[in-house]
């Protein structure tokens, strides 16, 4: 194969690794669990898991996957097909119905993954000649969903109504207000009553995304939503099975015409394979534990505070917790590489965040917790970030 066409990628890849932004994949040989198995030339290496967004720990809960392997005797590990044309099976259906319940919404309907749920959720309720406006800060998926909107797009400064105020004011066609409730690398809550305050003056719908949200935050769980007060103005909340509930696909849950609309023109819902039974199941039975053990938010939510005071007293910011992220504020990307290195040599993983994913000169470590760390597992990451950071100094 001729490779001419290619060529420029050795320069690209080049500056890449000048600018300590090139990454690589990490292979681990064990479950997504608390600790885990990390392949390397030198043989297995044991580390503490800080990077996993399965807050709860449910990905290896034993409950859950037995709710997958029944699922998949029953009906299979993939369903075939889009679920308008031969996809949709029984799992599905009851999983949207405790998810609506769950919420407390409507309606609600299964994408394949959360990213797609967003892609279909903005892309269907606005585009060209319509406003939205977006956090400055907002997922990737987000940024992406808009642009393809072929709508307007207005991007306003991190959590600040005043200035999405005014970017809605004069915003021409139907308006659209979109942020992450917790943001997913600083940790931080969106402003959603005053959000939706502006978005009432201007007549614009509310989407939340949710992700790192659900599950962890507000009361039972149900998310930024709940926690602050606005279930009732939000219109659609986006939210994944990834994470807290420990399966995969995502899902968007609102009124009853609202799912009604994405079911007949969200494309990444009508032409995406439906996610399998197996998936699916997991996530059900997980959802039945978040009801069932609330002391797992409060795990997560107190491991990640002691982190977070750790953190500070060796010298370094962090904001308070409000779910289950710690962002370590460091700065230059090598000192955020240098100080992932240390941790490592330590058998901590906890991994340094670089732009594009956070704005440059931001390079961070982001820690999150899990419910199934123990207080011993958080002992010794206190030791480690102490040690690490340190040195990093």
């Amino acid at each position: 194969m001729s490779t001419g066409a290619l060529s420029w990628l050795d320069d690209a890849l080049a500056a890449l690794h000048a600018d300590d932004r090139h990454r690589r994949v990490r292979h681990h040989a064990s479950a997504a669990g608390p600790w885990l198995e990390l392949e390397t030339p030198e043989g297995p290496h044991r580390v503490l898991h800080l990077c996993s967004n399965g807050y709860l720990g449910l990905a290896t809960d034993q409950r859950v996957i037995d709710a997958a392997v029944v699922a998949a005797a029953r009906w299979g590990t993939g369903t075939g097909s889009a679920r308008l044309i031969s996809g949709a099976q029984r799992p599905h259906r009851e999983l949207e119905e405790a998810l609506a319940a769950f919420k407390r919404v409507e309606a609600t309907r299964l994408f394949s993954s959360g990213y797609l749920a967003n892609l279909g959720v903005v892309t269907a309720l606005v585009g060209r000649g319509d406003t939205v406006v977006s956090d400055e800060l907002n997922h990737a998926s987000i940024i992406d969903a808009c642009r393809l909107s072929g709508a307007e797009v207005r991007v306003y400064r991190h959590a600040d109504p005043e200035h999405a105020d005014a970017m809605l004011a004069d915003g021409p066609g139907r308006r659209l207000l979109i942020t992450d409730g917790v943001f997913s690398m600083d940790g931080d809550l969106a402003p959603l009553p005053a959000l939706c305050d502006v978005a009432e003056r201007h007549g614009a719908a509310v989407v939340v995304d949710d992700a790192h949200g659900s599950g962890v935050v507000g009361p039972g769980g149900r998310g930024t939503v709940a926690e602050l007060g606005c279930e009732g103005r939000v219109h659609a909340i986006v939210a994944t099975l990834s994470k807290a509930l420990g399966s995969t696909g995502g899902y968007v849950a609102g009124s009853a015409r609202l799912v009604d609309w994405l079911t007949n023109r969200a494309r990444g819902f009508v032409f995406d394979t439906a996610v399998g039974a197996p998936a699916v199941a997991a996530a059900h039975a997980a959802l039945e534990v978040v009801r069932e053990e609330p002391e797992r938010r409060a795990r997560v939510l107190g491991h990640a505070r002691r982190l977070a005071d750790a953190v500070r007293a060796a010298g370094w910011p962090t904001p308070e917790p409000r779910a289950g992220i710690v962002p370590v504020m460091i700065g230059a990307n090598a000192a955020a590489m240098a100080a992932m290195e240390h941790l490592l040599a330590r058998d901590v993983l906890a991994v340094a965040i670089r732009p594009p994913t956070v704005p440059p000169g931001t390079a961070r470590l982001r820690a999150t917790v899990m419910a199934t760390h123990t207080d011993a597992d958080l002992d010794h990451a206190v030791d480690a970030f102490g040690a690490a950071l340190a040195v990093t100094a």
